[in-house]
C-alpha cells in the first residue's frame, strides 16, 4: 500500500504560544500555509490524492474480501479434506471387504471350476459309458433271445412244452420290435415261421390225462382184490308173520286160517334154525370160478405191495407223458391194466370206474414230431456273426 506523505511543523515556542490569541492562532494557522506550502486538508482534496485513498481503500476492500474468500477456502478445502480422509477410510474398508469378498469368491469359484472338471469328467465318462452300452445294447439283446429260443428248443425236444416255447418266441419277437434296426426283419420273420409251426400242432391235453392219472392212483387202496373178497349174501326170506290178512277173489281181506299152537310153534322153530344154519354154512364154503388161482393165495402183505406197484406203474406213465415217452407211457399203462384186471375184482364198480379212466388215458396220442426252432436260431447266430 502507497503510504501518505507527511509535512513536518516547527514546533512553538513556548513564550509565543503563551502570548498569542485565538486570532493570533488563526493567523498562524493559516500562516504557515500560506508561507509553507498547503496543508493536509489541501492535499487531501486532491484528485490525484482521492483517487489514492478510493484506490487504497478498494484494495483493502479487496484484500479483506480475498483473505475472507481465502479463509473460507480454507476452511471448506479444510471440511473436504476431512470428509476425503473419511471416506478414504471408509474407501479403505470397503476395499478391504472387497478384497476380503473377492478372495472368497476366488475360493469359491475355484472350488466350482473343480467340480465343474469333475462334472465335466463325469460326463465324458457318462457319455463314453452310454455309447458304449448304445453300441452293446443290441448285442446283448441278441444274446439274450439266444439263450431263451435254445432253452425253449430243448424243452420243446425233451418234454414237449408247445406252450413254453410259444412264450419264448413271442417274447423274442417283442423284445425285436421296440428296435426300429431294419436289420431284424429277417430274425422276426424266421420267429414268426417257428411260431406258425407250432402252432399248427395238434394239441394234447396232458393235463387232462395227468388228472386222470391221478384219480386212478387215488383209487388203488380202495380198489377191492380177489383175495380179500367178501360177497354179498341174498337176502333172508320173510317170515309169515301170525295174523296176515290176504284179499280174495272178490277184492275182501280174509285172515289166515288159524292152525294148531303147537303145530304152529314147532313150525316157526325148525324155520329159524334151518335158516340160520343154511347162512352159517353159507359163509363157511364160497364157490367161485378164477382164471388165475394164485390171485386167490395173496397174503395181506403182498397185496400191499402189489397195489404199491400199480401206483408206481401209474406214476411212471404220468412222468412219461410228462416227458412225451410215448413208449414208456404204453407200457406202463398197459402193465397196470394187467393187475387190476388179474389181481382186482372187476365186477365191483370202483375198479370198472378206474379201468375206463385208464382206457381213456391209452387213447391219448403222444406220437407227435415236435419241430424245432432251428430257423429262429439260426438267424439270431447269423445277424451275430455279421455284426
Amino acid at each position: 500500500m502507497n503510504e501518505m506523505p507527511t509535512h513536518s511543523e516547527p514546533n512553538p515556542t513556548p513564550e509565543s504560544a503563551v502570548k498569542t490569541t485565538p486570532q493570533a492562532a488563526e493567523q498562524a494557522a493559516a500562516g504557515p500555509s500560506k508561507q509553507g506550502g498547503p496543508t493536509l486538508v489541501e492535499q487531501l482534496q486532491k484528485p490525484t490524492s482521492i483517487a489514492l485513498i478510493v484506490l487504497a481503500v478498494l484494495l483493502a476492500a479487496q484484500s479483506w474480501s480475498s483473505s475472507n474468500k481465502i479463509h473460507n477456502l480454507r476452511e471448506e478445502v479444510a471440511k473436504r479434506l476431512q470428509k476425503g480422509d473419511v471416506s478414504n477410510a471408509e474407501t479403505g474398508v470397503l476395499a478391504r471387504t472387497v478384497q476380503e469378498g473377492t478372495k472368497e469368491l476366488q475360493i469359491k469359484v475355484g472350488a466350482l471350476e473343480n467340480r465343474q472338471s469333475e462334472t465335466q469328467s463325469q460326463q465324458l465318462a457318462l457319455e463314453q459309458l452310454y455309447n458304449d452300452l448304445s453300441k452293446n445294447r443290441d448285442e446283448w439283446a441278441l444274446t439274450e433271445i439266444e439263450q431263451v429260443l435254445s432253452t425253449a428248443s430243448q424243452q420243446l425236444q425233451l418234454a414237449g412244452n408247445v406252450p413254453g416255447a410259444l412264450i419264448a418266441l413271442q417274447n423274442a419277437d417283442r423284445s425285436l420290435s421296440r428296435s426300429d434296426k431294419p436289420q431284424f426283419i429277417t430274425i422276426r420273420r424266421a420267429i414268426g415261421r417257428d411260431m406258425e409251426k407250432l402252432k399248427a400242432l395238434p394239441s394234447v391235453d396232458s393235463t387232462g390225462v395227468a388228472l386222470r392219472l391221478d384219480a386212478v392212483i387215488a383209487q388203488i387202496d380202495a380198489l377191492p382184490m380177489l383175495s380179500d373178497e367178501k360177497p354179498a349174501l341174498p337176502a333172508a326170506p320173510e317170515k309169515a308173520g301170525k295174523g296176515k290178512t290176504v284179499k280174495n277173489a272178490a277184492g275182501k281181506l280174509v285172515g289166515p286160517p288159524a292152525p294148531e299152537p303147537l303145530l304152529q310153534s314147532v313150525r316157526d322153530g325148525w324155520n329159524t334154525w334151518s335158516g340160520d344154519m343154511w347162512n352159517d354154512v353159507r359163509q363157511l364154503i364160497r364157490i367161485r370160478r378164477v382164471d388165475t388161482p394164485d390171485a386167490l393165495m395173496l397174503s395181506p402183505s403182498e397185496a400191499y405191495f402189489l397195489r404199491e406197484n400199480v401206483k408206481l406203474r401209474l406214476l411212471n406213465a404220468r412222468m412219461a407223458l410228462l416227458s412225451r415217452n410215448e413208449t414208456a407211457f404204453r407200457s406202463d399203462l398197459i402193465a397196470a391194466q394187467d393187475a387190476l384186471a388179474k389181481y382186482f375184482d372187476t365186477r365191483a364198480k370202483a375198479t370198472q370206474t378206474a379201468q375206463g379212466l385208464l382206457r381213456q388215458v391209452q387213447a391219448s396220442n403222444l406220437a407227435i414230431d415236435m419241430p424245432t426252432l432251428s430257423d429262429s436260431l439260426t438267424a439270431v447266430r447269423n445277424y451275430k456273426a455279421k455284426s
